[in-house]
């Protein structure tokens, strides 16, 4: 691979790991239904076992609106990224954990999965086409912990 092919492909990289620092931030700025739109294509999928799917535009932003009224706080963390970039295309997986609190009974709660993406440049900016939400993860009340078991 030519100098120019692979720093090329180290920008790619980093531009998608701001990008998905990026979706952590509008997801933590309140499950921002107006931003989080601005980072996926105009086909872009939102995926989750037990969520839901969200395909496009508006079903992304309803879905975010519909996450404002469930948490009242969330702090997504992000890492080990894995990246492969092919030209305009790229995939993506991340570990995630974070806080979360809802308002139904007031419930703090830690969770835990890992993200499956894919990824699309748009004209000369990368955008999320796939986010998958990969089960099996972790969801335990903060009371009790992740030592006697993942799923409550």
């Amino acid at each position: 691979m030519e100098l120019e092919a692979r720093i090329q492909r180290l920008e790619d990289i980093e531009a998608i790991k701001q990008l998905k620092a990026l979706y952590c931030e509008i997801c933590d700025d309140d499950h921002n239904p107006d931003r989080i739109v601005t980072i996926f294509t105009e086909d872009g999928i939102w995926e989750g076992k037990g969520i839901g799917t969200a395909n496009g535009h508006d079903e992304i932003r309803a879905l975010f609106e519909n996450f404002q009224k469930m948490m009242s706080f969330s702090q997504h963390m992000t890492m080990n990224p894995r990246i492969t970039v092919d030209a305009d295309t790229a995939i993506g997986t991340w570990y995630f954990f974070g806080p979360f609190r809802f308002y139904a009974g007031n419930q703090a709660k830690w969770q835990a999965t890992r993200y499956h993406e894919e990824y699309a440049r748009v004209q000369g900016e990368w955008k999320i086409k796939h986010l998958k939400i990969a089960p099996p993860g972790m969801s335990v009340k903060y009371e009790t912990g992740w030592g006697e078991k993942l799923y409550n």
